[in-house]
């Protein structure tokens, strides 16, 4: 049941229970906890019902969200996942799906898809999603706010389902930059900081990608800046990265979510039913060579990136599709967007995500990739991108 003060059904209708928070340099900003993080006074449901029934309330506070409390911040509510955090489009077979309050009538994304409507939707001023392989990215994307992929590791995870403990981040999304920065600053320090003059990379694979209506908002929306053309980006091609991707975020769900599922005997729907099965099929010689393979591309773009290189890139192949539009369009737009997505998840780099313009009536994001560290000033970064009026 919806609460009648969430008109996006991105909010989890559990009874109230106090959060107390301290005053700091988020003071006077709500917060909306996306529902894997554990909060005291609350279950922790991983948009699973049988989750759901076996989490006892907790006494606990994961530490990333008390960091924020602690900063000032204002718990707002706990918000809807995708089921274990495993899907990207923001449909939940039992519990519903989320509305985008950016475009009606279109997904919302996932897994974070609650935390991103409540930012887009003005329920909250701050939202902590998890990213897997996109899951803030996407969203953040499809509602048209702000949104960061961190460094992988830099922020912890106690307390947090783990869904691809290799893969898994905690992001925040806000409706501008300026907040996201403010945010972000309380939870991590920039380890690695950008130079006043980074190195900026157009990656001609990614645009090539791209059908023409999103190449042209790419184009715009970077325009002005004088960037190189970046070639070898996906040195074996673009399907030999992506599936590098596909079995080794398969290998953690094994060990990581995979006994969950089995031991609960939970239904098994369409989506996470393939995935939990290609999953389960993996071979440790697969295993092996795709977790070989994930390091040689990491080293590979860590030379291509340097410690000031940043990729101006689109966070996703296209915009929201819509809830009615065919099954097909179900089944490829995960495949297609992925293989953009999974280059910061592959190599843990962090992405910053903001609005880019709109195609077909819904939103279209753009991103900076940049260097393991550099969090803080690539959003600075993106923040002057977007300050700086383009030539007409």
């Amino acid at each position: 049941m919806t609460s009648p003060h969430d008109p996006y059904h991105c909010l989890m209708p559990y009874p109230p229970a106090a959060v107390p928070n301290g005053d700091g340099p988020l003071t006077g900003l709500s917060l909306a906890v996306k529902d894997i993080y554990d909060v005291a006074g609350y279950r922790t449901g991983n948009g699973n019902p049988l989750a759901l029934a076996m989490s006892e309330v907790k006494t606990r506070t994961c530490p990333a969200v008390q960091t924020l409390l602690d900063a000032g911040a204002r718990f707002a509510a706990k918000t809807h996942t995708d089921e274990l955090a495993w899907s990207m489009y923001g449909m939940n077979a039992h519990m519903g799906y989320v509305q985008n309050p950016a475009a009606p009538g279109h997904i919302s994304g996932g897994s974070s898809s609650g935390s991103a409507a409540a930012v887009a939707g003005g329920l909250a001023d701050i939202a902590i999603g998890s990213d897997t392989g996109g899951s803030v990215r996407a969203p953040a994307s499809f509602c048209g706010v702000w949104g960061l992929r961190p460094s992988h590791g830099l922020i912890p995870l106690d307390g947090v389902m783990a869904l691809a403990p290799s893969y898994d981040t905690a992001g925040l999304f806000a409706r501008d930059g300026e907040t996201l920065l403010r945010a972000h600053s309380v939870l991590q320090t920039d380890a690695a900081p950008l130079p006043a003059t980074p190195r900026l990379f157009w990656p001609v694979e990614m645009m090539s990608q791209l059908g023409p209506e999103q190449r042209a908002l790419c184009e715009g929306g970077f325009s002005g800046l004088e960037a190189a053309e970046l070639t070898g980006l996906y040195p074996d091609g673009v399907e030999a990265v992506y599936q590098t991707f596909l079995t080794t975020v398969g290998a953690d769900a094994k060990d990581a979510i995979l006994p969950f599922i089995r031991s609960s005997g939970m239904p098994l729907v369409r989506g996470i039913r393939e995935r939990a099965a290609a999953a389960e099929a993996l071979t440790e010689a697969e295993v092996s060579a795709a977790r070989a393979a994930r390091a040689e591309y990491t080293a590979h773009l860590e030379r291509l990136l340097g410690p000031d290189g940043v990729i101006l890139a689109p966070a996703c192949h296209d915009a929201p599709f819509r809830h009615d539009d065919p099954v097909e369009v179900f089944d490829t737009y995960r495949h297609h967007s992925q293989k953009l997505l999974c280059v910061a998840g592959l190599t843990g780099l962090p992405q910053v995500v903001f609005p880019g313009g709109r195609v077909n009536g819904a939103p279209f994001g753009l991103s900076l990739i940049g260097p393991r560290g550099s969090d803080l000033s690539l959003i600075r970064l993106a923040i002057t991108l977007t300050h700086v009026e383009n030539p007409a």
